[in-house]
């Protein structure tokens, strides 16, 4: 990494902290992978040219997300840890919404030179802190100067045997159901957005998403016949469901439970709580299709029905308003 391009004097940064241009690339790599544990499956961490991680499975399930300063994240709403959390938990999602469990995260950091040392290494706790819950490991990565802040994240995930839960499996008669919930993410995105930092609840929330991960490999065992991670919007991931699957959803608004904390912030803010619900993304809730036998275990609620034909409704008539996020829009 280069040691200039906006660190002040002795690489320090304008807030007097050390800045990543002070101790360079290789010291801020030593700082972090100081900070890092290993899973079961990490054969071989940071420090080679490559990590090695067991694939007992034969297949190895993999996802890329990107996080951009200043569009998916600011750092005066959310902490580096939280930061961190997020950046895990967006990635690990995708491994659990094929039916897989996560084993190690990649990750690529491109920073300004007078980033804050002590930032990087609390990001890096945040993605390591995420992958523990499931048993997974930072396990290598990259590191580059830039003006903006772009934190890039690899997930690789285990089978265990078993087929992957694809989102073109869906079948008419199908229930839809949900592990996770969705809204309180973009809930408190717009608490935040108007200035505010409570409910605490919804605020929380968006910093650091509640992923359903177990939900993902108990699903395919249970025999779903399609999932997806709700990244983007609940109507707007079930279109993608839809579209692949060549069938129609329809979701019932009745399926959610509106919280007191959710209810009153909308009141107050003049929002419709569904269109969180609904249309909001960054909560990693898991929507799957299920054979209408089986019984769904705790965890999972049906919210709909798959049928003949296409697209999604709400409540049997078209959705009027955004489905959800789109990142060029």
């Amino acid at each position: 990494m280069s040691e200039h391009g906006g660190a002040g004097q002795h690489g320090r940064n304008a807030r007097g902290g050390v800045g990543v241009s002070g101790i360079g690339e290789f010291g801020l790599i030593g700082k972090i992978t100081a900070r890092l544990s290993y899973g079961p499956t990490t054969l071989l961490g940071p420090g080679d040219d490559a990590a090695l991680v067991a694939a007992p499975d034969g297949r190895v399930a993999a996802s890329t997300d990107v996080l951009v300063d200043g569009r998916h994240f600011r750092r005066d709403w959310s902490s580096a840890r939280d930061v961190g959390h997020r950046a895990a938990a967006a990635n690990l999602a995708d491994i659990a919404a094929m039916g897989a469990t996560p084993t190690a995260l990649l990750v690529a950091l491109c920073m300004p030179a007078d980033l804050d040392t002590g930032w990087a290494e609390e990001l890096a706790d945040g993605l390591s802190a995420e992958a523990a819950t499931v048993g997974a490991s930072v396990v290598g990565g990259d590191m580059s100067a830039s003006p903006t802040l772009t934190i890039a994240v690899t997930a690789l995930g285990d089978l265990a045997g078993r087929p992957p839960v694809l989102r073109s499996g869906a079948r008419p008669g199908d229930v839809l159901a949900l592990a996770g919930r969705t809204g309180y993410a973009a809930a408190g995105l717009t608490v935040l957005t108007r200035g505010f930092r409570t409910p605490r609840l919804l605020v929380e929330a968006y910093r650091r998403p509640q992923v359903p991960y177990q939900a993902g490999p108990q699903a395919a065992q249970l025999g779903a016949t399609s999932m997806i991670d709700v990244s983007d919007g609940l109507l707007a991931d079930l279109g993608h469901m839809s579209a692949a699957s060549g069938v129609a959803i329809d979701v019932r608004r009745d399926g959610f439970e509106v919280p007191r904390q959710m209810a009153d912030a909308a009141q107050a803010l003049g929002v419709d709580p569904y269109t969180w619900i609904l249309a909001g993304g960054d909560d990693h809730a898991l929507a799957a299709t299920f054979p209408p036998a089986v019984a769904l275990p705790p965890g999972w609620r049906p919210i709909g029905l798959v049928t003949d034909g296409a697209g999604v409704t709400v409540d049997g008539v078209a959705y009027d308003g955004p489905a959800g996020w789109d990142h060029f829009r």
